[in-house]
């Protein structure tokens, strides 16, 4: 069996964006949020609004998702990006121990306001944060060191320093041609309502340097700003265990310190 190098995150995190960079490296199979399929619309959906008229897929299970991941595994490496809330219902060791495990974070005002503009009747559970941090902690706990986390702010600052940090972290090679790409389809990240999430990964061209945004929450609405009070204490818990990189030697010298 060969590595499943999973990527934990949260919607709205610009997870889609790291893994369509994953997806350039081609030595990896990549998996879309395969568990978040059938958690929104298999055979036996999780997803909490669920209605009658939600699309439900036949023959799509978690288990049918886990045996693919498996499957894929046995042929060569995997890369799965998806979220824990969908799957903290079939957490044991034993599955938990097929994988190589990373997280992406993302502040919760950016992408609970995000959320907010795509789903305004969205409900904690879809945030994941409280889904993550418990994963994040067992594993944490488990092995006595704290998986991989990179921010998604520190990644769209310095995308090619965060991405050779976190390819050191997992134990992949490092190929910064991965972080380019030509605009157009992203037919492979597009089974949730055709794609609409991903407007600005079709417009791309790749992962660059972009100045660090903030978002001000106190304009959101009541219930959004209730939701953002209980995520964010999860989002500094991984917050805190963030790759970042050394200060250079340079910048030591300047600031008078011992490297």
């Amino acid at each position: 069996m060969h590595m499943i190098l999973a990527l934990w995150a949260v919607p709205r995190s610009t997870s889609t964006a790291f893994e369509w960079m994953m997806r350039q490296r081609g030595d990896l199979a990549c998996f879309h949020e395969p568990f978040g399929e059938a958690w929104y619309q298999g055979e036996d959906p999780l997803w909490p609004r669920l209605t009658q008229d939600s699309v439900r897929t036949p023959g799509l299970t978690q288990d049918t998702v886990w045996a693919a991941l498996q499957d894929a595994a046995r042929k060569g490496p995997v890369f799965s990006k998806d979220f824990p809330h969908y799957i903290d219902h079939m957490l044991d060791d034993e599955f938990l121990g097929h994988f190589t495990h990373s997280f992406l974070i993302r502040d919760p005002a950016k992408t609970i306001t995000s959320m907010y503009k795509h789903w305004p009747d969205f409900v904690l559970k879809e945030t994941g944060f409280i889904e993550q941090r418990a994963l994040f902690d067992r594993l944490a706990d488990k092995t006595g060191t704290a998986p991989p986390v990179i921010d998604s702010d520190d990644l769209l600052e310095d995308p090619h320093r965060i991405v050779e940090l976190y390819c050191n972290a997992v134990g992949i090679p490092h190929l910064p041609q991965a972080l380019k790409w030509a605009p157009g389809a992203r037919d492979e990240v597009s089974w949730w309502d055709g794609g609409s999430f991903h407007e600005n990964l079709r417009n791309s061209d790749g992962l660059k340097p972009q100045k660090r945004t903030y978002i001000d929450i106190s304009d959101a609405p009541d219930r959004v700003k209730e939701i953002h009070e209980i995520c964010q204490p999860h989002y500094e818990r991984l917050y805190a265990h963030r790759l970042v990189a050394p200060l250079s030697s340079t910048l030591v010298a300047i600031k008078g310190e011992t490297p």
